[in-house]
């Protein structure tokens, strides 16, 4: 046997050995780390050439970067919702668009999500920032009531609440091209709360990802003392609008504020990741990190980047769904891996369930277990995924189907989170579309969306199978109800003062 041939052997068997090392082990630690708004194009990694990464880089450098990785929806609440349970947001009714603080809905109770399959396996869960899933009356849909031992953070988009201070040390937030608002200023501060009560309003932007951070090291320095495995979610609220970084990173990288921004999450995972090394823990732990959506694409070169995919946030378009992606757990997972195998947030649920030996939910799951993909560097599982407008109707169903490497659009439209300035007109707010026939792409030669196939004749077989794997798809599909359209209620803004007058400027806590 030739050396080549044999080091090919070698490398194989490693690949079996470390795939299944975890099987006769201890029950692995699982780290999801979830970004805001961060686009394809944006990390170093994924080519960015101002993005200041090297966190980031780094461990896709050490682990396995996923160039087929999609958000299952293109806003921050439904795709929240569908990571967190395994299934599409239109079962558990988290559409159209988002929750906000006034919300009476919120993800159902009885919906099933990681923290709730891993805590049921003796882990310990905490989760940090973003929750977006609502909160409530007495915050009946907090995440402490969905299987989270821990909280620690703002639990919606900081964009809701009227903003001061964006950067240090007292400079204001940017005002936005969409509309020329800045924030939420009918609403009550932003409030940070560690597990149901509230520690800080308004929450100072200029500390919080230290918080964050610090919170997080806590958390794995208790995880790694214990003999319970643990679980950590930690959403970022990083880069969603309007930007903001605290004194170590005002200033700091040539792409301005976003970059900023952006520099801040690199930093956080670091963090993270230094703890798992210093507390002996990084090679029996999984980190997955991964962003919510597509880039917001709204306030020009305040927003992200979508690379070479085309539009953004809140469209069905590559932009909006399509996201980076990052595998890293040393000794299981082969170090300098790309894949272009499709794979999805609702993915990652089962996959996780799978490793921890927990039992899957007995409802409809969406996703599939891709563990063959991460420590196999195999194929996935997955065929298809279906894309929802941010404004789903029955009636119409899924926007976009994409099976295998094809992609059929049978409506398109913009949004305004995608640009109102874009210098594609595709991507502009109010221009929704009918596809009859759809559009058609090869997402392997065509990823930018650019030359439809639909009028040559030898994809006729391929639109016919997407048509009735859509018509099967669709007539299964249980739409829970809407939980957005639920009525509104302001007095269920959170407020340290509850009762205060003049509300809700006098909900102030410093």
């Amino acid at each position: 046997m030739s050396s080549r041939m044999w080091s090919f052997v070698l490398t194989v068997f490693a690949c079996v050995v470390l795939s299944y090392a975890h099987v006769a082990g201890s029950k692995p630690n699982i780290v999801i780390l979830f970004a805001d708004d961060v686009g394809y194009g944006d990390l170093g990694c994924y080519g960015h050439p101002t993005s200041y990464t090297p966190n980031l880089d780094r461990m896709a450098e050490k682990g396995l970067l996923l160039t087929s990785f999609y958000s299952a929806a293109n806003l921050c609440s439904p795709s929240r919702a569908a990571l967190l349970t395994g299934r599409y947001q239109i079962r558990s009714g988290i559409y159209p668009f988002v929750l906000s603080p006034d919300s009476t809905g919120g993800l159902p109770r009885n919906e099933t999500t990681i923290a709730k399959i891993l805590k049921s396996q003796g882990y310990k869960t905490s989760m940090i920032g973003k929750w977006d899933l609502g909160i409530g009356k007495d915050l009946v849909h907090f995440p402490t009531n969905y299987g989270f031992d821990k909280y620690y953070g703002i639990p919606y988009v900081h964009g809701a609440c009227p903003c001061e201070k964006c950067f240090y040390p007292d400079e204001g937030c940017q005002w936005s091209v969409f509309g020329g608002d800045k924030c939420g200023f009918d609403n009550t501060y932003c409030p940070l709360y560690r597990d149901t009560k509230i520690i800080e309003q308004p929450a100072d932007l200029m500390t919080l990802m230290e918080n964050y951070a610090d919170f997080a090291k806590q958390v794995i320095v208790e995880g790694a003392s214990s003999k319970s495995p643990f679980f950590l979610y930690y959403a970022y609220n990083h880069c969603h609008f309007p930007q903001f970084a605290g004194k170590r990173f005002r200033n700091f990288t040539q792409r301005g504020i976003y970059g900023d921004s952006l520099a801040e999450i690199d930093w956080s995972v670091g963090q993270v990741i230094q703890q798992l090394r210093e507390s002996g823990v990084e090679n029996n732990t999984l980190v997955f990190f991964t962003s919510d959506n597509g880039a917001a694409l709204r306030d020009m070169y305040y927003g992200g980047s979508s690379g070479l995919l085309k539009c953004g946030k809140a469209t069905t378009y590559e932009g909006g769904h399509r996201v980076p992606a990052i595998a890293y757990w040393p000794g299981q997972i082969l170090g300098g891996q790309r894949s272009a195998e499709f794979t999805t947030t609702l993915d990652l649920l089962p996959t996780i369930t799978s490793l921890s030996g927990g039992t899957l939910p007995k409802v409809v799951i969406d996703g599939l277990d891709i563990s063959s993909v991460l420590f196999q560097q195999g194929k996935s599982p997955r065929e298809s995924m279906y894309y929802y407008s941010a404004f789903p109707e029955q009636k119409i169903g899924a926007y976009a189907v994409r099976y295998k490497n094809y992609k059929a659009h049978y409506y398109t439209e913009g949004s305004p989170q995608s640009g109102m300035y874009n210098s594609d007109s595709d991507c502009h707010p109010n221009n929704t579309v009918r596809h009859d026939p759809p559009i058609l792409f090869d997402l392997d030669e065509d990823p930018s969306e650019l030359y439809n196939l639909n009028t040559q004749s030898k994809y006729e077989p391929v639109l016919k199978t997407i048509n009735e794997m859509k018509v099967a798809f669709e007539a299964k599909m249980s739409w829970g109800t809407s939980q957005v359209n639920k009525p509104k209620d302001p007095k269920l803004e959170p407020c340290c003062k509850p009762g205060c007058t003049p509300f809700p400027t006098c909900c102030r806590c410093d």
